[in-house]
């Protein structure tokens, strides 16, 4: 048997049949304060190529989008988490967008290990570095959804046995949250609340996955699904105990095949450092770091055991 002496977590590089968390839904009021605070304050990019009138905004975030729909405003009942670079670029930006932003729900602040800030329509996105989360350096690592006391290991267990994806509970400090994967680095949370919740506003997210058909069946069955969209396309709304039946939380799912005409699609994602002042020739699209580690390298290592930490921060917290 070969061996360089060292000794992997072969189990650490697993994924669930879910491959992708691609995009998260939401109505938004105005699509001039949208611009504002998502490509203006964040940073992020506007989809050149698909949805560029004013009923909709396509926004980049390294392989995943917002789906900004001109409508009544929608609340997710949770938080998105991003990996944006640069912190002190970022606060920059945002402290630019309190004047413009006046009189809306717009704030921001730093948190130990991440930025807080709040879309003008009450919409909470925690801000993180790259290398908090494997080597996403742009990118959406998670949704998390509060949700009712008693209900994480009902709603991981949904997710093993529908979707065949790596899903745990973590229950530290007497409150439980469910972790599933929804591709590299990618995860779905929903962490127990005792708060009551809002209404569900019809917002959504959507994922890709491998096995199309079993999670669909699955579904079916239990007459779940609630949309029938295309060959390439269904989507269902409630999570449920799959013993007793009972509804968990609505939050409706947009799934969709690996053969969707959009899975992989190239997403532009600009560099907002540059400007018209400052302009470099080659610099307008945003580039990764230019060089990671060595697979072996011991900076990767210690990229990892950081990752590690943050990850059992987040737990003990919850």
């Amino acid at each position: 048997m070969a061996s360089n002496g060292k000794h992997y977590d072969r189990s650490a590089e697993d994924l669930g049949n879910i491959v992708g968390l691609e995009h998260v839904n939401l109505q938004v009021e105005d699509q001039g304060l949208t611009t504002l605070f998502y490509i203006s304050g964040l940073g992020l990019t506007r989809d050149p190529y698909l949805m560029t009138s004013i009923d909709n905004m396509w926004v980049n975030v390294g392989h995943s989008q917002f789906h900004l729909v001109t409508g009544k405003p929608q609340q997710l009942r949770g938080r998105v988490g991003l990996v944006i670079p640069d912190r002190a670029a970022l606060l920059a930006r945002l402290e630019k967008m309190k004047k413009p932003l006046e009189g809306t729900r717009f704030s921001f602040a730093e948190r130990e290990g991440h930025v807080e800030t709040t879309c003008p329509w009450g919409n909470k996105l925690l801000i993180h570095e790259p290398g908090s989360f494997g080597r996403m350096q742009l990118g959406m690592p998670y949704v998390e959804f509060d949700v009712p006391v008693g209900s994480a290991k009902a709603i991981a267990d949904f997710y093993r046995k529908i979707f065949e994806t790596p899903a745990s509970v973590s229950d530290k400090g007497g409150a439980s949250a469910a972790h599933v994967s929804v591709g590299p680095t990618q995860e779905l949370i929903f962490r127990e609340t005792k708060g009551k919740l809002p209404a569900y506003d019809g917002h959504h997210i959507q994922v890709y996955v491998a096995n199309f058909s079993r999670p669909h069946k699955r579904l079916l069955e239990r007459d779940l699904v609630t949309e029938e969209s295309n060959q390439f396309q269904y989507r269902f709304e409630q999570i449920t105990d799959l013993e007793s039946g009972k509804h968990l939380f609505q939050i409706e799912h947009e799934v969709r095949s690996m053969t969707n005409p959009l899975y992989a699609r190239p997403l532009v994602n600009r560099n907002p450092a540059q400007t018209n002042r400052n302009y470099v020739p080659g610099r307008d699209g945003w580039v990764a770091e230019p060089m990671a580690p060595e697979m072996d390298d011991p900076r990767m290592e210690r990229r990892q055991q950081r990752f590690e930490n943050i990850t059992r921060r987040r737990q003990a917290a919850e």
